[in-house]
């Protein structure tokens, strides 16, 4: 299969006299129409590898690339969605607003812009509250229109930060539902996330993050057979908590 994000030898530094160590040496391989699961406590890597892909962040050393272009080149950004675990939008605004927004900062042609608006809207099953403003929308409507919001420019990959955070166990089986609408469809997805049970049910393969290091890497399956336990418990022997 085609390596849609491929990262090797990264390191990430932040500054000061004694530089923090982000992340040590990490190689990873998401190949095309995953569902990938990015896994770690708090502090792991996370977030700064996420940072590195969109660009937001510069390795210290190390390559990463999408779609085989250096994350350094914009260009390699055209083609991807985003959804930031923390996401803030003017809450006077209706969904369609945002999105229409969102359209133009894509160059989305004017006369498409109608039908990906609607096309992402009946994806996430937002189509009835279209017109309301986003303050009358409950937390898991609130984070469906951040998901159409990374859908708007029809990307090949989706990077996702904590998409069920904070949501109850309906608003987390509606998430779960859209990216398995989206593994259907032929897209890539990689994510991060503390739900292991969202992560079992949907997850290809998964890479599981401690101290900046890659610690595993597999198929749900495989890890928990080799550890002979539930992924949960899997997962806390596999970053040595005891």
């Amino acid at each position: 299969m085609d390596a849609i994000v491929k990262i090797e030898n990264l390191r990430a530094e932040y500054g000061g006299a004694v530089p923090k160590v982000a992340l040590q040496g990490l190689n990873l391989t998401v190949n095309a129409g995953e569902v990938f699961g990015f896994l770690g406590p708090n502090g792991a890597g996370k977030t700064t590898t996420m940072n590195v892909l969109l660009g937001f962040v510069n390795a210290t050393s190390g390559t990463a690339q999408l779609f085989g272009v250096d994350v350094r080149q914009p260009i390699a950004r055209q083609r991807i969605g985003y959804l930031p675990e923390l996401t803030y939008y003017y809450k006077f605004l209706t969904a369609e607003e945002i999105l229409r927004f969102y359209a133009k900062i894509f160059g989305i042609a004017k006369s498409e812009i109608e039908s990906c608006i609607d096309a992402v809207l009946k994806l996430v099953e937002l189509d009835h509250a279209r017109k309301r403003q986003i303050k009358t929308y409950s937390k898991g409507m609130q984070q469906r229109v951040g998901l159409a919001q990374a859908l708007i420019n029809n990307p090949d990959l989706l990077i996702l930060d904590e998409p069920t955070s904070g949501l109850d166990p309906i608003g987390r089986m509606q998430v779960r539902q859209i990216i398995l609408r989206l593994k259907n469809e032929g897209k890539t997805v990689f994510f991060s996330s503390h739900e292991l049970g969202e992560v079992e049910t949907v997850c290809d393969r998964v890479a599981i993050l401690a101290g900046g290091e890659l610690k595993a890497e597999g198929s749900v399956s495989d890890l928990t057979q080799k550890y002979n336990a539930p992924l949960e418990q899997t997962f806390l022997k596999i970053i040595g908590y005891k």
